[in-house]
């Protein structure tokens, strides 16, 4: 036998067994109990809160979306990421600009570097506005979704409804 393939044939052996080993522990013969506890409530359920909101703030401040997407809210997030996109493709296409301007030594220089310096700013907003919406929303992520809005025959009227829990 050549030496490499002698030492590799114990080793796949090795694992096979290992892997057949865990097959046998499976029995399918044997069926869970059904739980028989009763279903929990909106009132005995625990408060849904996947991440804290200081999680989720620095979250979506360092990148703008991922705290949304981590509460589940991939439109928000979405949107975040998309202006994201913009703001640091327009702000990469100005400074590119305004170096251009630079090297021809034009008398536009100080507009595109007024609107580099916009972009720039609109860019730091949207990782602060992304980082606070996402504080916001896991502030409110157990919030109940009762609201309704119906119309009525003098304008349109909207109900809510808040359990609260006296103690």
């Amino acid at each position: 036998m050549i030496p490499s393939r002698a030492a590799t044939l114990p080793a796949v052996l090795l694992a096979a067994c290992v892997w057949a080993s865990g097959l046998l522990a499976q029995d399918t013969t044997v069926v869970p109990a059904l739980d028989t506890a009763p279903p929990a409530t909106a009132a005995t359920a625990p408060a849904f809160s996947p991440i804290s909101p200081l999680n989720a703030f620095w979250r979506s401040f360092l990148l703008p979306g991922w705290g949304q997407a981590r509460l589940n809210r991939k439109l928000t997030g979405g949107i975040f990421v998309a202006w994201e996109g913009v703001t640091l493709g327009m702000s990469l296409k100005t400074r590119h600009e305004l170096a251009y301007l630079r090297r021809t030594r034009s008398a536009r220089a100080d507009n595109k570097r007024r609107e580099h310096e916009d972009w720039i700013v609109l860019l730091a907003f949207n990782h602060l506005f992304s980082g606070l919406e996402a504080y916001v929303g896991a502030h409110l992520a157990d919030f109940p979704g009762d609201l309704r809005i119906r119309a009525l025959p003098g304008g349109v009227g909207a109900s809510v409804s808040v359990p609260i829990r006296l103690r």
